[in-house]
């Protein structure tokens, strides 16, 4: 089968490797798509340190079911039916005593980040078949490689418990900004904003239906002021600096709730003493838990025409170095790349 495997740092060849079998309780997954994180070219690079030369990537992935190992009941995960997989994978041991937590799990390993497991940048992929999850057989097959980083916005969204009626900002439009703004109006919510600098990005948002905001334009707090007609009861830093986290702190009420989603730096400053003076709510996020998973993949495959927005590119694997390169220079378009294996490429 055909990899792709990152032999150097900025280098990623296309090479033929052995196909794996699914061994007791694994699926075999025949990949359609799989979506290129900002993990995944920040480990192309080598800067996040969180991937290695010689190690086949990628996590954000839809396909097929190709084969079944040892009591996996065909009933329940049929061949040739389309599915994705949750790519967090808790050790056996654990997995009651942290259902519903799963990403707290000690010894859990993530499939595209482990060094020793084979991911989705490749034509087939082992995954446990508690992890695997039946698509919508009629959504567009690719678009099932949106549904993880949706699952990162649907914790983050979930944890502010936000109501219907409250304003929201999020700070960032990039993948996971973009996938926040589908998450609040999942939960429905119809008065967000977005700021982003860059204006292909906010572009691309303003599809969505919700108020772009241009930070240089104007302090934030003041923009949203006017876009939504007061501050704002949550904001979502998709970004992770300190200069956005200051901003999605002024722009929200006091009393008002942060989240912060982002990883652009491993340190902040944070304006302890308006913090508490104020009483906002500072909280942390990382990735999902499996029923944010699956309330994700249950939920794209009824509002396929806004997922498909967040969509800019789908390239076949002889593209993928030239599209790493792009968004590790920051060349890349204002939505998610994807990386098809389909012999038939879909459309962009």
């Amino acid at each position: 089968m055909r990899a792709l495997v990152l032999t150097d740092f900025h280098q990623l060849d296309l090479v033929e490797v052995e196909r794996p079998d699914p061994g007791p309780g694994e699926v075999l997954l025949r990949i359609s798509a799989t979506g290129i994180c900002g993990s995944d070219f920040h480990g192309f690079t080598g800067e996040n340190g969180r991937r290695v030369p010689g190690q086949i990537m990628g996590h954000e992935s839809s396909g097929t079911i190709a084969g079944l190992g040892e009591g996996v009941d065909p009933a329940t995960l049929p061949l040739g039916a389309p599915a994705t997989f949750n790519p967090v994978v808790v050790p056996d041991a654990l997995v009651e005593e942290y259902r519903g937590r799963e990403h707290h799990a000690p010894g859990k390993q993530v499939i595209g980040v482990a060094q020793h497991l084979q991911a989705s940048f490749a034509d087939y992929v082992v995954v446990p078949a508690r992890n695997v999850l039946l698509l919508d057989p009629a959504m567009p097959l690719h678009l099932g490689a949106l549904i993880e980083p949706l699952a990162v916005a649907v914790h983050a969204a979930g944890l502010a418990h936000p109501l219907p009626e409250e304003r929201a900002l999020v700070v960032g439009g990039g993948p996971i900004g973009q996938s926040l703004v589908l998450a609040l109006q999942r939960l429905g919510l119809s008065e967000i904003a977005l700021s982003e600098p860059d204006p292909q990005r906010r572009e691309l948002v303003a599809a969505l239906g919700v108020t772009v905001l241009d930070p240089s334009e104007g302090p934030l707090a003041e923009q949203v002021l006017e876009a939504l007609g007061g501050p704002a009861d949550l904001a979502i830093d998709a970004v992770g600096l300190s200069p956005t986290m200051a901003d999605a702190l002024a722009a929200t009420r006091l009393g008002g709730r942060v989240v912060l989603v982002g990883m652009g730096s491993p340190r902040l400053e944070l304006p302890a003493f308006a913090i508490s003076t104020e009483e906002r709510t500072v909280i942390g996020s990382f990735t999902y838990s499996a029923q944010d998973f699956a309330d994700a993949t249950a939920w794209i495959g009824g509002h396929v025409e806004q997922a498909a927005t967040l969509v800019s590119r789908v390239v076949g694997p002889a593209g993928a170095q030239e599209a790493f390169t792009a968004l590790a220079t920051g060349r890349g378009p204002a939505g998610k790349i994807l990386v098809s294996f389909d012999e038939e490429e879909v459309p962009a």
